[in-house]
C-alpha cells in the first residue's frame, strides 16, 4: 500500500487536479496582470475570499474522503456508496445556503475592509459572477473524495485538463473580448471559472456512470440518505471545515493587511500568492495522499505503520521541494514575467518570490504532517493545531503589516511561522501515538 509505485500512482493524478486548479489561477492572474495593476489586486482580494468560502465545501468533502478511505481499508465497499450519497446531497443544499449568505454579507464585509474604491468595486464585479460556481465545485469536490478515498485518482487527471482549459478559454474570450465575445475584464475572469467548474463536474458525472460499477458501491442510490450517515460526516467533518475556512479566511486578511500599504504591494503579493500556490502543487498532492493511506493503514488494522510511512513522506517531499526552492530563488524575474510585462513591477516582485522560493521548504514538510493528521481521523486537535498556529501567524502579520508598515516581503515571511508551528506541532502530535485510540 506504501510503495513507492503506490504512492506516485495516486498522488500524480492528484497533482495534475492541481495543476488544472492553478492554471485556473495562473491565468488569471497573468490576463488580469496585463489588464492594469488595479485589476491584479483586486483579483486577489476577491479570488481568496472565494477561496475561503469554497474551503467550506471542500472540508465537508475531506471528512467524507477520510471515512470513505476508511471503509476502502476495511474493504466495506457497499458503505462507501451510502456515504458518498449523503456527502453529495448535504453539499448541494450546503451549496445553496452559503451562496444566499455570500450574497448578502460580501458587499459589506468588502466596504468595511477595503480602503481603495478601485480595488473594492472591481472585487465586487468579480465575485458577482464567482461566486455561482460553488454550485459545480461543491459537488466536484464529493467526486474527488470518492476517486481519492478509493485510490483510483486516474480520473482526475482528464478532469483536470477539462478544468484548464475550459477556463483559458474562456478567459481569453471574455476578459478581452474575442471573437465577438462582450469584453467584461475582471468579471470575465469570473464567468470563465463557472464554465470551467461546470465543465468539470459535467465530465466526472459521466465518467462515473460510464466506468464505475456503481451498484457496487452503491452510488446514486438517494432513497438509502439518512441523517445519521450525514451527521457521522458531519461530525467528523466540522472542525476540517472551520480549519479551512479559518486558514483561508486569515490569509484573507494578510490580503487586507497588505492592501492597506497600496495597490502596488497588493499586486506584488496577488503574483507571489499565484507562484506560491503553483509551487505548492507536488507539495499539497504527497500531502492529500499521505491523508488518504494514513486512513488507509489505520483502517486495514497497520497502525504501527503510519510513522514509517509519515517518515517516508517526510523524506519525498522535501527532496522535491529542493530543487523548486532553488530554481525560484536564482530566477525571480523569469516568473515574474508570467504575469506582467511592467518592469517596475517585475522588480518590485522580486523580494517577494525569493521569500515564496524558501518557505516552500518549510510548506512540503507542514503540509504532510499536518495532512496526516487529518487522515488519523482526529480531525479536533487538527483543528486547534491550526487555531493556534493562526494566532502566532495573524500577530506577525498585523504587527509587521499594520504597525511597523515594514516591506512586502518582510510581511511574507510570515509563511516561515505558519509551517514551521504547524509542521512542528503536527509532528509532536503523531509521535505521541495518542491518535491510536481514535475511533470513526
Amino acid at each position: 500500500m506504501t510503495s513507492n509505485k503506490n504512492i506516485f500512482n495516486i498522488s500524480y493524478p492528484i497533482f495534475l487536479t492541481l495543476i488544472a486548479q492553478n492554471i485556473v489561477n495562473v491565468t488569471d492572474t497573468a490576463f488580469l496582470g496585463r489588464v492594469s495593476e488595479t485589476a491584479l489586486g483586486a483579483s486577489a482580494v476577491a479570488g481568496v475570499l472565494y477561496i475561503a468560502i469554497y474551503m467550506l465545501g471542500f472540508g465537508f468533502s475531506q471528512g467524507a474522503q477520510i471515512l470513505i478511505a476508511r471503509r476502502n481499508g476495511e474493504r466495506n465497499y457497499p458503505r462507501i456508496g451510502v456515504i458518498f450519497n449523503n456527502a453529495l446531497l448535504f453539499n448541494l443544499l450546503f451549496a445553496g445556503l452559503v451562496f444566499l449568505a455570500a450574497k448578502s454579507a460580501v458587499p459589506p464585509l468588502m466596504n468595511l475592509l477595503v480602503q481603495s474604491e478601485n480595488i473594492h468595486s472591481q472585487a465586487i464585479e468579480y465575485l458577482d459572477w464567482r461566486i455561482y460556481g460553488i454550485f459545480f465545485s461543491f459537488p466536484n469536490v464529493i467526486f474527488r473524495a470518492f476517486y481519492v478515498g478509493i485510490t483510483k485518482t486516474r480520473v482526475l487527471t482528464v478532469s483536470a485538463i477539462v478544468t484548464a482549459t475550459t477556463n483559458v478559454i474562456f478567459d481569453y474570450l471574455l476578459i478581452f473580448g474575442k471573437f465577438g465575445f462582450p469584453e467584461m475584464g475582471i468579471a470575465g475572469a469570473g464567468m470563465a471559472s463557472i464554465f470551467a467548474e461546470g465543465a468539470t463536474f459535467l465530465y466526472l458525472f459521466i465518467y462515473t456512470f460510464a466506468k464505475i460499477d456503481v451498484r457496487f458501491y452503491g452510488l446514486f442510490r438517494f432513497a438509502e440518505v439518512s441523517f445519521k450517515t450525514t451527521k457521522s460526516i458531519f461530525d467528523l467533518s466540522i472542525f476540517i471545515m472551520f480549519q479551512y475556512f479559518i486558514s483561508i479566511g486569515t490569509w484573507f486578511l494578510f490580503f487586507i493587511f497588505i492592501e492597506h500599504l497600496g495597490e502596488r504591494p497588493l499586486a506584488t503579493t496577488n503574483i507571489g500568492r499565484s507562484l506560491y500556490t503553483l509551487l505548492m502543487m507536488p507539495g499539497s498532492a504527497l500531502a492529500t495522499t499521505s491523508n488518504t493511506l494514513v486512513s488507509n493503514l489505520i483502517g486495514a488494522g497497520e497502525k504501527e505503520k503510519v510513522m514509517p510511512f509519515v517518515h517516508k513522506m517526510l523524506r519525498i517531499v522535501l527532496i522535491l521541494a529542493l530543487p523548486l526552492t532553488a530554481i525560484t530563488f536564482a530566477f525571480p524575474e523569469a516568473f515574474a514575467r508570467i504575469y506582467t510585462d511592467d518592469p517596475s513591477l517585475i522588480e518590485a516582485c522580486v523580494p517577494v518570490l525569493r521569500v515564496v522560493a524558501v518557505s516552500m521548504f518549510f510548506c512540503a514538510a507542514g503540509n504532510a504532517l499536518f495532512s496526516s493528521v487529518a487522515g488519523t481521523g482526529n480531525t479536533r486537535t487538527a483543528f486547534l493545531i491550526e487555531v493556534l498556529t493562526l494566532f502566532f501567524y495573524m500577530t506577525y502579520v498585523y504587527y509587521t503589516a499594520i504597525v511597523l508598515r515594514t516591506d512586502v516581503s518582510i510581511v511574507w515571511m510570515s509563511e516561515f511561522v505558519y509551517w514551521g508551528a504547524i509542521g512542528g506541532m503536527a509532528y509532536m502530535y503523531l509521535k505521541s501515538g495518542k491518535w491510536k485510540k481514535r475511533v470513526i
